[in-house]
């Protein structure tokens, strides 16, 4: 059995960045990273724009101008101003030319034909230049950069349909147990709910990884043996909940083994959680999970989802961890570490009644694990914790 921090450590020497390419629509590469560099095919914008409402000049002396018509966004059209002349133009739309400033229209008083200006402007004010934003056949988003909402909408922008980003995992969510039906089934005596492989899923979609397949497997032998070497061989990354303790009916671990998987770690001084497996067969990572609901999610935050971000090369691989003060009494039992589940508000932290690895109604309200060190014994009011912020 090893500590915590020794298995973190070891899932994040062992995990290796997929380097794999894939072509995306822009507008369903959200939460993807970009394998190579865009580089704009176009100005933005792509002509001199009005900042705002008001009235294009061609700048002279004196503070009133002839009006000789008027620009819309989207006009296509370019009126030759002269000096002393101006129009009205409106937010985005396109200066002309000959116009050096724009007015905005507060500070403008209108008589027919002509316009009053409170005072002189510079030359170029409230005009967006030509490729203000990015100029064509630069880097409109480096290698590398993670593509959010403010991304996509950027990259549309500039007339971008397709990206090159790196390829997010294939993953095998397999559950093992014979008591485990399907939510719908009628729940004959002896059965439960199968609930961890949905759970996982939506843990995994929330982080935008979407190419999971589901699986499920007896209590057998053979025929875990044959499932797990099926998914191992056609996914990146394979989570497995239930089977991996020492019980007459638990196969997982003498199946991983006759597969030869190689085992980084069994076991992990933790609860909940302590019997997790971790292991590898080529370029497939493994994570045998505990059954117990609780103890599975939080096996995944603190170490699935460092693998996760390790396969996508990124740079922060573990969850936030902050500081915050206890609004909670809590009385530890054991001498393990312990993750509690916890509400995280504005710098404080309560501890949750029902912390049993297999219990999920508490984990239901959570947002937040409390990192429990060895060295506590009894948590108090006003006590500083260490939390891990949940990525929900």
């Amino acid at each position: 059995m090893i500590s915590i921090s020794e298995a973190i450590s070891i899932v994040k020497n062992n995990g290796k960045p997929l380097l794999k390419k894939t072509i995306k629509s822009v507008e369903k590469a959200s939460g993807y990273i970009l394998f190579e560099d865009v580089v704009s095919l176009i100005n933005m914008p792509p002509f001199r724009q009005s900042a705002m409402d008001g009235y294009a000049l061609n700048l002279h002396d004196s503070l009133s101008y002839n009006l000789v018509g008027e620009v819309k966004a989207g006009d296509g059209h370019q009126p030759n101003l002269k000096k002393g002349e101006a129009v009205r133009i409106f937010t985005g739309a396109p200066v002309p030319d000959s116009a050096n400033a724009v007015m905005m229209q507060e500070k403008v008083e209108s008589n027919g034909n002509s316009i009053t200006i409170e005072h002189q402007i510079a030359l170029e004010h409230n005009i967006r230049p030509l490729g203000e934003q990015v100029k064509a056949g630069n880097i409109a988003l480096k290698k590398g950069t993670k593509l959010t909402p403010a991304a996509i909408g950027y990259l549309i922008s500039l007339g971008i349909t397709k990206v090159s980003v790196f390829k997010k995992p294939n993953i095998a969510i397999i559950t093992t147990g014979n008591e485990l039906i399907e939510a719908g089934q009628d729940l004959s005596y002896g059965k439960i709910y199968e609930s961890n492989s949905k759970m996982l899923l939506s843990a995994l979609y929330s982080l935008k990884f979407y190419d999971v397949t589901l699986n499920k497997v007896e209590d057998d032998y053979d025929k875990t043996v044959s499932a797990l070497k099926k998914v191992i061989n056609e996914n990146d990354l394979v989570l497995i909940t239930g089977g991996i303790s020492v019980g007459d009916y638990d196969f997982v671990g003498s199946a991983l083994k006759a597969l030869e998987v190689e085992e980084l770690f069994y076991k992990v001084k933790q609860k909940p959680g302590k019997p997790l497996f971790y292991g590898k067969k080529k370029n497939t990572q493994i994570f045998a999970l505990p059954g117990n609901p609780a103890a599975a999610l939080s096996c995944f935050y603190v170490y699935v989802y460092i693998s996760l971000q390790k396969m996508m090369n990124r740079e922060d691989l573990e969850l936030s961890r902050v500081k915050a003060k206890s609004i909670s009494n809590f009385e530890k039992k054991g001498d393990r570490p312990q993750f509690l589940k916890a509400i995280y508000n504005k710098g404080e932290v309560e501890i949750l009644e029902g912390q049993n690895s297999s219990m999920l109604q508490t984990f239901a309200l959570s947002n937040a694990l409390v990192y429990a060190s060895e060295e506590i014994t009894k948590i108090e009011i006003g006590n500083t914790l260490e939390v891990i912020v949940l990525p929900i």
